[in-house]
Parts: structure tokens; C-alpha cells; sequence
């Protein structure tokens, strides 16, 4: 398994890079604008080109994924609903150019009004995104990610099924993917404190939306417990999920060779060095948890580039 952080990219893209390696992470995750302004992603052509250049060459960090804005809402209608759409669109272009792995997407709130009367149109504004930014640049879109939600309020997608309600509505476009967030997922009430609860969230997900669709993870120790439905991420180890709950998840062996983003708060500025260690440590007491050394051998080493 690949082990990413979510990384600054203030200073330039290039320095997302560069953090990343200090980190010593093999996979990294930025915003390719500000995550809570309308502002659109302001990055020149040859900026963006430079970028896709050094990702594809760098020794250390093998991949980039992005996440889209917070504030788009494709559950909405009227002028919220344009924006969210054409920033949806801004973002998955800015990701296609710097030759992103997916651009991670939180849905949207149908804010209490029922995920019926919005999922057509839901649907139509993802498929809407992927053939705007190909025709844009000439070449396909990266994947776009839906993510799991922790389930707060009217918050879409807090449930495998309604993912996989969502792909349907979209008209299940094999561009169309999912991440899927561990402390998201321990909030919405899926168990996975034993080998056999990880064993039947990651059957339950593949019934509903298939496996071969989940792309990342996010890696997220929670500030709330179970069931609480609400998004509050937490360092690893440090908070009611436990590094014996995700050792139980990650050492799955479907997710041997996906990466595992943090999105944890560190110290206050997001993920340190210590936390990257603790991440390689719950996985690997999660492979031995499994088997041990066969699993560690289907892993790629650090260091190898995926093929």
C-alpha cells in the first residue's frame, strides 16, 4: 500500500512536491485552488505543464491526486448549483493537467429535501464535468472520485448504496470512481474493529459499487464516536477509531496496492513525519494480522514505480 498525505501547495505546485518528499510519502493530495473560495484555479498552461512533468519523473512521490473545493454543491439548483457545476468543471481540468491519478469529490447536502428529487440531476452534472474537461483538453479526464460522507445533515453519498445510486445516475461512466475515508466511514456506522466487520464493509462496498471503482482511501483516525455522523478527523491512534481498527481494514489485501492519504490535523498544520510512520506501521500490523509476508510481498516496494 501506498502511503499519501494531503500537502500545502502554497509557495506554487512544485512545492506540494517537495513537501511531499520531505514527508517521505510515496503518493501526496493538494487543492488546486482555495478549498472554501469560488475563486477559480489561476495556475498558467506552462505551470501546469511543468508540474505533470516532474510528477511523472520524481523519485520518491508517485502520485498526485487532487480534492475539489469544499463549497461545490451539486445537490443544489438555482446559482449555487451553476457554481458548483462550473467550479466542478474548473478543478477537474486543473487535475487533467497536472496528469492527476483523480480529483476527490464531496457531493454535496440535498439539505433535507430527499436525495430523489436531486440525483438526476447529480448524475447529469458529473457526467456533464468529464465531457467539458476532455472536450477542453483533448485528452481524457482524470478519474473523479466520489467520496463516502461521514452522514452528517443531508450530506450525499453517506451510504455504499447511495454511491452506487449516484454512479448509476451518472450512467455508471467508467471514469467515475470513489474514495473511501476511514473516519467517514466509522462515523456513518460501518464496523471494521475485527478482520471479519472489514472483511464485510469491503464485500458490502463491493456489492454496491465494485471494487475495482475504489481508487484511494482517505486515512483518518476519528475525534467522534461511532455512528456520530459527523466529519472530525483525528491523528492516528489518537482517537476513537484506534490503530487496531484501521490495522484490521488496511491490511485487507484489495487494498494492497491503493494509496492511503492522510488527512490528519498533526500538530495543527496536517501531517508530520511521525504520522506518516504511524500509517506504515497500522499496515503492516495490518498485512501480519492477514498472513504477513505474502501480502507484503503483492505490495510494490518503495521506491518502484507502479506499471
Amino acid at each position: 500500500m501506498l502511503v499519501g498525505a494531503h500537502v500545502s501547495s502554497s509557495g506554487g505546485l512544485a512545492s506540494a512536491l517537495e513537501r511531499g518528499e520531505r514527508l517521505g510519502v510515496d503518493a501526496i493530495q493538494i487543492f488546486t485552488q482555495s478549498p472554501r473560495m469560488w475563486r477559480s484555479p489561476s495556475h498558467p498552461a506552462e505551470v501546469l505543464a511543468a508540474y505533470r512533468a516532474t510528477q511523472a519523473t520524481h523519485p520518491s512521490v508517485r502520485a498526485t491526486f487532487c480534492h475539489a473545493t469544499y463549497l461545490i454543491n451539486l445537490a443544489s439548483d438555482g446559482e449555487i448549483g451553476e457554481r458548483s457545476r462550473r467550479c466542478l468543471v474548473e478543478n477537474l481540468v486543473a487535475a487533467t493537467a497536472i496528469g492527476a491519478k483523480g480529483l476527490v469529490l464531496h457531493v454535496g447536502s440535498h439539505r433535507g429535501a430527499g436525495l430523489d428529487g436531486c440525483l438526476a440531476g447529480i448524475g447529469a452534472a458529473l457526467r456533464e464535468a468529464l465531457e467539458a474537461t476532455e472536450g477542453r483538453l483533448g485528452e481524457p479526464a482524470c478519474p473523479l472520485l466520489l467520496e463516502n460522507a461521514a452522514g452528517t445533515g443531508g450530506t450525499v453519498g453517506r451510504s455504499f448504496e447511495e454511491l452506487a445510486l449516484l454512479l448509476e445516475a451518472a450512467g455508471g461512466d467508467q471514469r467515475l470512481g470513489v474514495c473511501l475515508d476511514t473516519q467517514h466511514l466509522f462515523a456513518s456506522g460501518v464496523p471494521f474493529g475485527t478482520i471479519e466487520e472489514a472483511d464485510a464493509a469491503l464485500a458490502a462496498l463491493d456489492a454496491a459499487v465494485g471494487l475495482e471503482r475504489l481508487a484511494c482511501l482517505h486515512l483518518n483516525d476519528s475525534k467522534v464516536p461511532f455512528g456520530a455522523n459527523r466529519d472530525r478527523h483525528e491523528n492516528l491512534g489518537e482517537g476513537e477509531i484506534g490503530e487496531h481498527t484501521l490495522s484490521c481494514l488496511l491490511g485487507h489485501p484489495a487494498l494492497a496496492r491503493l494509496p492511503a492519504l492522510l488527512e490528519v490535523p498533526g500538530s495543527g498544520d496536517g501531517p508530520r513525519v511521525e504520522d506518516v510512520a504511524v500509517a506504515r506501521r497500522v499496515i503492516a500490523e495490518g498485512i501480519a494480522m492477514r498472513g504477513g509476508r505474502a501480502l507484503l510481498r503483492s505490495a510494490p516496494a518503495r521506491g518502484a514505480r507502479p506499471g
